[in-house]
């Protein structure tokens, strides 16, 4: 049996679930949920949901005493309650937040004896300084906000309020951070981008990168991912965008509102991505282009040119010497265009070598 959340007490009620978030309830409004689990191995006390009704052959073996599910499948009377909602999917993700937040410890405030603040920074008195955290002159640290362990914000940096800094996590200086964001461990922001000019002997010329990285509210950011800051413009990521661990987001890169990106994902310098994108993972995104808002692109794809409309697209290319990719690419946009030419083509060919069959 999967063990209850210490501090989620009694559980909640599945009244004041469906009171809250919505839905059709059928069964008992009193039962009490703990936690989620899968549907296969979902006990008493346990929620579980079925994402898609062509699926509800999985709630035969469940033993949930909740189960949340499509409105169109049929409640099953084996359940002690069953929520009827539009999306379960999302539903559980609203709940799980919810249960989670019964089992989450009491916010610390001030600083571990260890963490080292300048005096010119000024942290708000109900925010927390973890152990060996840095904080450098005039940050500012917001209502609520969480500075987790080993974690470092640099010179003049601006962290919003409910704002998670997760262990090892970086933000340097200049840089601003929204409210209700979390940065998982080992994120780095406002590292520099990769810039550089070539001297006349061929070595690298660093280019000052002046500018910052300016983060929206709302925003995660994955394990291990970094966002670099602009060289004379800011990058920017909008509210509500989520990036998942290992995305490199380059010096100047723009990311509209809500959008999300999967893991390893590569956007090079000054590309611009619209709003509610989606883009798949290991997805390499050339510069300077620009993705149409409401935009998916399948993971492992390469985008090497601008995508004006918004759709779903997927390709790549074999790795080749770049003339010869680029007339493969050409004449690959075409291809569907070639086939429709040849088959009219051969069309006409088999009416002139069979003349008898146009006759009546």
């Amino acid at each position: 049996m999967s063990q209850g959340p210490s501090g989620a007490g009694q559980g909640l009620p599945v009244g004041d679930i469906v009171s809250r978030l919505g839905g059709t309830l059928h069964g008992d409004a009193s039962v009490r949920v703990l936690r989620f689990a899968p549907l296969e191995r979902a006990q008493s006390g346990d929620v579980a949901f079925l994402a898609r009704a062509e699926h509800s052959r999985q709630l035969e073996h469940s033993h949930a005493s909740c189960v949340i599910v499509p409105q169109g499948v049929v409640p099953d009377a084996r359940f002690a309650a069953v929520i009827q909602a539009r999306d379960p999917y999302l539903y559980y993700a609203r709940l799980s937040q919810w249960l989670q937040q019964l089992d989450a410890p009491e916010a610390m405030r001030g600083r571990h004896a260890t963490a080292v603040v300048h005096d010119s920074a000024r942290v708000a008195n109900d925010a927390y300084v973890d152990a060996c955290a840095v904080i450098e002159r005039d940050a500012v640290i917001g209502a609520r906000a969480h500075v987790g362990a080993g974690c470092f914000v640099g010179a003049g940096a601006v962290i919003g309020a409910d704002t998670r800094l997760l262990p090892r996590s970086v933000v340097m200086h200049g840089c601003r951070i929204g409210e209700r964001c979390t940065l998982h461990p080992g994120a780095v922001v406002g590292a520099d981008g990769f810039g550089w000019a070539r001297d006349e002997h061929g070595a690298g010329v660093r280019i000052a990168q002046t500018g910052s990285v300016v983060i929206g509210d709302d925003v995660d950011i994955g394990a291990n991912t970094t966002v670099d800051r602009g060289a004379l413009d800011d990058t920017r990521i909008a509210d509500g965008v989520k990036i998942d661990n290992l995305v490199q987001v380059a010096h100047n890169v723009q990311i509209g509102a809500h959008t999300a990106l999967a893991g390893c994902v590569g956007i090079a310098g000054s590309a611009r991505i619209g709003a509610y994108c989606f883009i798949g993972g290991g997805v390499g995104i050339a510069g300077h282009l620009e993705i149409a808002d409401r935009t998916v692109i399948g993971g492992m794809s390469l985008v090497s040119r601008s995508v004006r409309q918004p759709g779903h697209y997927t390709g790549a290319f074999p790795l080749d010497r770049h003339e010869n990719w680029s007339a493969n690419a050409a004449a690959l946009r075409h291809l569907a265009e070639l086939r429709d030419r040849i088959r009219r083509l051969e069309s006409r060919l088999e009416s002139q070598n069979n003349p008898a069959h146009d006759k009546p």
